[in-house]
């Protein structure tokens, strides 16, 4: 996927017609010793001769060059997983400019292109410099509007918008992020009710199975954007107390459930640490502590797996088929070890400030940067 194979090609197609260099060469006007060149990747055949060639083999220029403008799924999903296991092992800088060079070769490949900029939302405050993690964001920023011109698929161009946005809340430009999508989240319109009539469709055509499979990946998003939501709502009512409680009484109920903390444990680290911070700006150190001991356990659950991936369990049991379909399948935005590196900031927050000094925290704090079961 990185070179082209021009040399192989002349070679593999050559024998493939049953002709030698010199009838090759004899077609193309040139003498024998310079298909001998080319297929020895000793030298490369000028554009017009690369026009014959191509029309001689009844294929594209891209074809005969090995060049793949467009990338199967599963070659999106490979690049993604190297790249993200990159930032492990790699100077981060070293790992963006990997990805810059593939976005100059693959720029019209926007599902590719797409995730490429998720990469960056997920990996650019790796850059030590404020300047430097602005750069970044510029970069997805106008990639993101690269596709929302220029692809065709709805799909895709949705993503993209959404994507933009939450780059620009990065970048501190709330104002355009409302802009562009207050128009289209209004709760009320029509488009709300469109996995109802979709799922109604699937059983009039006889797929049932198939009908059954939506619901199931339907009412196991609707159960994650309902947790993400509660702790959104923990974020803007910090200095409300009484409602955070109440927000927190019912979002963990929905999660004990479900089983979301097995299912996603990665949110439950969110609810668990945006909890933990409200107790803490409201003083009860108590409770803060109570909610960072589940946050340590979530986040120990994700770095003690094997491979971090999203699944379902004995009542979302056919959720894996359809998570298959998510552009990354079931792979995680990002690689555990890039999570390891980061975990120190969290108990940084200024809302531990009347906690930090007790035993109870010093030993979250080493049971999770630490990672050892006898600090417990």
């Amino acid at each position: 996927m990185y070179e082209l194979n021009l040399a192989d090609n002349i070679t593999r197609l050559r024998h493939e017609r049953r002709i030698t260099q010199e009838e090759l060469a004899d077609f193309l006007g040139v003498t024998k010793a310079s298909v001998s060149k080319w297929e020895n990747a000793q030298s490369i055949p000028d554009l017009l001769l690369l026009l014959q060639l191509a029309a001689f083999f009844d294929i594209t220029i891209d074809q005969l060059l090995g060049y793949e403008p467009q990338l199967s799924r599963e070659q999106i999903r490979c690049f993604y997983a190297e790249l993200s296991k990159d930032f492990a092992i790699r100077p981060s800088g070293e790992v963006f400019q990997k990805i810059r060079s593939l976005v100059h070769r693959y720029y019209s490949c926007y599902p590719f292109l797409l995730q490429l900029c998720l990469l960056y939302l997920n990996h650019f405050m790796l850059e030590k410099t404020p300047e430097g993690r602005q750069i970044l964001l510029e970069e997805a920023c106008a990639w993101c509007g690269h596709i929302m011109e220029n692809c065709s698929d709805v799909g895709v161009c949705s993503d993209a918008l959404v994507l933009k946005a939450a780059i620009q809340l990065q970048l501190g430009r709330a104002a355009e992020v409302i802009e562009a999508l207050e128009p289209s989240a209004d709760p009320g319109k029509l488009a709300g009710q469109e996995s109802a009539i979709l799922t109604k469709a699937y059983q009039m055509t006889g797929e049932t199975k198939k009908a059954k499979g939506y619901i199931q990946m339907k009412e196991y998003l609707d159960l994650v954007n309902l947790a993400g939501d509660g702790i959104l709502s923990l974020s803007l009512y910090e200095n409300d107390i009484e409602r955070c409680e109440e927000t927190i009484r019912r979002i963990k109920g929905v999660m004990e459930t479900y089983q979301l903390e097995g299912l996603h444990p990665n949110l439950g680290a969110q609810f668990y640490y945006q909890s933990a911070l409200v107790y803490g700006v409201n003083e009860k150190e108590e409770k803060a502590l109570e909610a960072l001991e589940g946050f340590v356990e979530c986040v120990r659950k994700l770095l003690e797996a094997e491979q971090v991936v999203l699944h379902g369990d004995k009542y979302f049991h056919l959720v894996d088929a359809w998570m298959e379909n998510l552009p990354l399948g079931k792979t995680a935005p990002r690689d555990k070890s890039v999570v390891r590196q980061n975990l120190g900031d969290y108990f940084r927050h200024p809302a531990f400030e009347g906690i930090k000094e007790t035993s109870e925290f010093e030993r979250l704090v080493q049971r999770l940067t630490k990672g050892g079961e006898n600090n417990a």
